[in-house]
């Protein structure tokens, strides 16, 4: 992968314009030459250690330093092949960037699986790569690539789309989790009601997130028709609102079924010394089980955060904003660089929120009840 990222493939793709066609550029075409060569060896050197060192601390070391000098060193390449005083010509990062990225990547989560950091250290991990981020942003290192370009003509429409998407994703799983926790709980005390619920919530789940934000824009558009607070609440059939309810139909399996399972696991013996001690139903259920299942429910908690942030996207094709409006705008234009600033954003936030989530799963798991 590394190879065909140095020799065979284009490292950044040059437009003299927005709507032009791109021209390829080689990386000794896109750096100057002492650069491109300084890169070439770093390249080659970390590919030497991934083949044939096993130390997981050493893997690791080599691929952060790969990826702290290949990201501004792709900014540094949109200023040197852009002619000076054009503003006009477009530079982003092409398939031999991505290459690069993805195998130094890939090795990054390689290392870290294997050295097996405690929550802890993962959050350090995440804040470290959040901040170095930040700072390449800050820099200005990447303010000629067209990526940048296209956030500084929409900045305003940007954090505007970025809280709407937010919304969407906690709103739906604040909501499902107050209606799908307490669901659970009735599912694992009824077992004649667990099967049915679980079967209606996995039909929903089958169901295509375009179709069901279609089906839902009848009936909403009806009540918005009908009930004249309902349009003042801003419930239409377009818009925020159908998006809002197909994702917490969506969020309520993970949620329900998680409450069950976690439920259904804790030890009998558990529950019968809570009873010998003359616990009620309601404090077993409070003070012992839900805290016994905690992890597994926060677990479909994750799914459902993770899940949502990425369905929030397709939201936009129904007017209900997020991300996917800049996705779906680039892939009209066919301007490649705008769905990247849509789909860079949603990637990151679903990365972090399964880091932390995960992070909290565990220290929930180590410090118990």
């Amino acid at each position: 992968m590394i190879g065909v990222a140095l020799f065979a493939a284009p490292f950044v793709t040059y437009r003299a314009n927005r709507i032009v066609a791109g021209e390829p550029r080689m990386l000794l075409q896109a750096l100057p030459t002492m650069f491109a060569i300084g890169v070439m060896v770093l390249a080659l050197g970390i590919a030497l250690i991934a083949a044939f060192v096993r130390k997981p601390a050493a893997r690791l070391a080599a691929a952060t330093m790969g990826l702290s000098v290949i990201f501004p060193v792709v900014g540094l390449s949109a200023g040197f092949v852009t002619p000076a005083d054009n503003t006009f010509a477009r530079v982003s990062p092409a398939l031999g960037f991505w290459l690069l990225a993805l195998a130094f990547g890939l090795l990054v989560a390689d290392s870290l699986t294997r050295l097996r950091f405690g929550p802890w250290a993962r959050l350090a991990a995440l804040a470290i790569a959040a901040a170095a981020v930040a700072l390449l942003l800050l820099s200005g290192a990447w303010h000629n690539l067209s990526l940048l370009k296209e956030y500084t003509t929409r900045a305003e429409s940007f954090w505007r789309e970025a809280e709407q998407h937010v919304l969407l994703a906690l709103g739906s799983l604040a909501a499902a989790t107050a209606i799908g926790l307490p669901l659970g709980i009735l599912c694992h005390r009824v077992q004649a009601l667990k099967g049915a619920t679980l079967q209606v919530l996995n039909i929903v789940q089958t169901i295509p997130s375009i179709a069901l934000f279609g089906m839902l824009m009848v009936p909403l558009g009806y009540v918005a028709a009908t009930v004249p607070l309902a349009a003042a609440m801003g419930i239409r059939g377009i818009g925020a609102a159908p998006a809002f309810v197909a994702l917490f139909l969506y969020s309520l399996l993970p949620v329900v079924a998680n409450t069950v399972v976690g439920l259904d696991q804790v030890p009998a013996p558990v529950v019968d010394a809570a009873r010998g001690m003359g616990m009620s139903r309601r404090q077993r259920l409070m003070q012992v089980k839900l805290p016994l299942a905690f992890p597994i429910i926060l677990t479909g908690i994750r799914i459902v955060l993770v899940q949502n942030l990425g369905l929030a996207t397709v939201a936009a094709l129904i007017g209900g904003g997020g991300f996917g409006t800049f996705i779906f705008q680039g892939v009209g234009q066919t301007a490649m660089d705008l769905v990247l600033l849509g789909a860079i954003p949603t990637v990151a936030l679903a990365f972090a929120a399964a880091v932390i989530l995960d992070a909290v799963i565990d220290l929930t798991k180590r410090t118990g009840p």
